[in-house]
């Protein structure tokens, strides 16, 4: 077997690496909490201490939100038990070797204990304590309290954040993988801040140790070198009581950059790695290894320090930080590359909403405040997001959407936008840039001051706030949505309901001739043959308008040719494809093994309906104006009550009614998919939530 074959992998040698330094390394703090350890190498721990918190501080600094940076609870944990460990094996030096002079604990704390006390040991003494006292009383205290509040507030929050994300994925925003994604962020969420107010409790004990080991250190030094060694009282005091503030500070300085660290984490909000590879990942960031290395070269200048070990502590960070620095570039380019899209794609020079086509058949105009959401040089949050939402439409119907034009309106009043499909405008609302929308969850508690106004893509009840009013919100169990999101959802709702006006025959033919590259004959022998393109796309057409997905176009084009003699119409071929392409619809919002929630019609009433659908001409079903009224309610309430439940219903009907009583339904109910019969899946479990009648009873069964 040659070399070649049998070399391990770099990234798997790394990771390797990676996960077997960490455990070694806990071993190694245990072991110093027992084993005596030379003077020599209890200054190159200090330094990487304080080398560890500058790091931690710079990191919790840079990150956007705390879960960015969710390994921050078991660092904490990992940077108390190492300064304990030194605490415990510099404490042992001090007593058995201080009698030999300010050097026996190594230059470390010889010349942070020189540098505080400057000849004065009282003041030295002074300076630790209120040290300790401000690490103590006011951050760790504070953090502390942070911490608590948040982890109650964030577990009451969850239910109303299960809620927005089944509903956006009710809605067709989310695929059924991005929304386990984003529970599995809500749980880490509820996870990082049960962690955090239990790691606050770490700093608070490592504080209160450091004040207990000072006295230990004084105390015990002072009695040792006069009763052991014969030192005179103003001897011992020299050396032990400058020994102990040395090595207090340099346990204390560390201690509070955590402190600090905590707060900023806490006062703004788990992984498929194991804890190694996810720290490593996420302190990667040369921002954050830039600054340290410059603080522990300067740190290295201050006269009396170790120059050589800050400095080339200092020079390994930033050479660490060089490094980290050209792989960010590198996997910037590469996204860059990878992430090309038309006219959204993060590129400015693709966004000139000046100078537009307008025959585009999705436009979105926009009022002069906000062209701020994309006036920018990356495109803007907006239309970073509006590209996320084109393509995952595009994934969830089967074909790719037209981009989407952006453009400004000075015609529009202030904070107004429209959707406009070809040159109709299907939408328009209001959204406010520089606030964010406060949806009110099941557990909100109190009525947040703001605009009040009708989110634009569920028409709930919700209230536009300022930024700085975000944390009083979310403390009263409201969900933030920022605006880019509120206009990105609405236009994603307008997406899916007029997706068979967006597909044409050049689209329809792209999908053939990508099909082509697979099964030629199949696509040969159906189009033009059996079917022209332009009924096909009628009927793809057809398909959309209920939001079935075309992406199995094999499995319709299959379809088409074994109903080839029975000459349809292009609606009763599209009725006939329904019952093999209904599955798609349904496995986006009901898993496999879940049952399928369905909906039913009282037997009387909808004996009403087929009489009814006989008479009615068309695809027009004529009902009693209250009668349908009545039913629409009842509709909407049921599929109300199952979204907050976290399921997607479907209306189950007889075959007779079923087109023409979804072609009615789509007039009042966004999105309420009506099934027959014949449409269920074989095999598929089967849950009657609701039974509607015709009178304002509803059985719920």
């Amino acid at each position: 077997m040659s070399a070649s074959e049998t070399a391990i992998p770099r990234h798997l040698l790394g990771r390797s690496l990676t996960s077997i330094t960490l455990p070694l390394g806990i071993l190694m703090l245990v072991a110093m909490m027992v084993l005596p350890l030379p003077a020599f190498l209890l200054d190159i721990f200090f330094t990487l201490n304080i080398f560890m918190s500058l790091l931690i501080l710079m990191v919790a600094l840079h990150t956007y939100r705390p879960l960015d940076f969710s390994s921050f609870p078991s660092l904490i944990l990992v940077a108390t038990v190492l300064r304990l460990a030194l605490n415990v094996a510099s404490t042992r030096i001090i007593l058995s070797e201080g009698h030999l002079g300010t050097s026996a604990a190594g230059a470390v704390i010889e010349a942070f204990g020189a540098f505080v006390i400057a000849g004065n040991y009282v003041v030295g003494i002074f300076v630790f304590v209120i040290l300790v006292i401000i690490n103590l009383v006011v951050i760790t205290k504070g953090a502390g309290r942070v911490s608590e509040v948040s982890a109650r507030f964030t577990l009451d929050a969850m239910p109303g954040k299960q809620m927005a994300i089944d509903a956006d994925l009710n809605a067709g925003v989310l695929t059924a993988e991005e929304a386990t994604v984003r529970r599995e962020d809500v749980s880490r969420e509820a996870d990082f801040h049960g962690a955090m107010d239990g790691a606050s409790k770490f700093v608070k004990g490592d504080a209160v140790a450091g004040i207990l080991i000072l006295a230990i250190n004084v105390i015990g030094g002072l009695t040792i070198g006069m009763l052991q060694h014969g030192l005179s009282i103003g001897e011992a005091s020299e050396l032990y009581i400058l020994l102990s503030i040395g090595d207090g500070l340099v346990a204390q300085i560390p201690s509070l950059l955590l402190s600090i660290a905590t707060a900023i984490i806490v006062t703004r909000v788990s992984s498929s790695q194991d804890m190694a590879e996810h720290i490593k990942g996420e302190v990667s960031m040369s921002r954050a290894w830039f600054p340290v290395a410059g603080v522990l070269l300067l740190i290295g200048l201050v006269p009396g320090m170790p120059t050589i070990l800050f400095g080339g502590m200092g020079l390994a960070a930033g050479v660490a930080a060089y490094f980290f620095r050209k792989q960010e570039q590198t996997d910037a380019t590469q996204d860059k590359s990878d992430a090309k899209t038309p006219v959204e794609d993060s590129n400015p020079n693709s966004l000139n909403i000046t100078d537009v086509a307008d025959l585009s058949a999705v436009t979105l105009l926009l009022s002069y405040p906000l062209l701020s959401m994309v006036d920018k040089d990356d495109g803007g949050p907006l239309a970073r997001r509006i590209v996320t939402v084109r393509k995952e439409v595009s994934q969830a119907l089967g074909f790719v959407l037209p981009s989407v034009r952006i453009r400004d309106d000075l015609g529009l009043t202030a904070n107004e936008y429209r959707i406009k499909i070809g040159q109709t405008v299907v939408a328009e609302d209001k959204i406010y840039p520089d606030q964010k929308l406060a949806l009110p969850s099941g557990t909100s508690r109190v009525k947040i001051e703001g605009i009040d106004v009708k989110e634009p893509s569920f028409r709930i009840d919700a209230t536009w706030i300022q930024s700085d009013r975000e944390f009083e919100a979310e403390a009263n169990g409201y969900i933030i949505i920022e605006p880019e999101t509120v206009l990105a959802t609405h236009l994603s709702q307008i997406l899916y309901k007029y997706a068979s006006e967006l597909i044409g025959q050049d689209d329809v033919q792209e999908l053939l001739d990508n099909l082509s590259k697979v099964v030629p004959q199949l696509v040969q022998s159906v189009v033009p043959k059996l079917m022209p393109l332009h009924n096909l796309t009628a009927v793809l057409r057809q398909i959309l308008r209920e939001r079935i997905p075309i992406s199995d176009l094999r499995r319709i084009l299959e379809l088409i040719s074994e109903m080839a003699s029975k000459n349809m119409s292009v609606t009763e071929t599209a009725e006939a494809l329904r019952p093999q392409l209904v599955g798609l619809l349904i496995q986006q919002t009901t898993p496999l093994n879940t049952p399928l929630p369905v909906v039913t019609l009282d037997s009387a009433f909808e004996h009403l309906l087929i009489n009814s659908a006989k008479r009615s001409e068309g695809d027009q079903l004529l009902l009693d104006g209250s009668l349908a009224e009545q039913m629409v309610k009842s509709l909407v309430r049921v599929n109300e009550e199952q979204t907050e439940a976290g399921k997607k219903p479907f209306l189950v009907v007889s075959p007779q009614i079923r087109r023409k009583l979804s072609s009615f339904l789509r007039q009042h109910i966004a999105d309420f998919p009506v099934l027959s019969f014949t449409e269920l899946p074989d095999g598929r479990r089967v849950e009657v939530v609701a039974t509607v009648s015709g009178d304002e009873q509803m059985a719920t069964e």
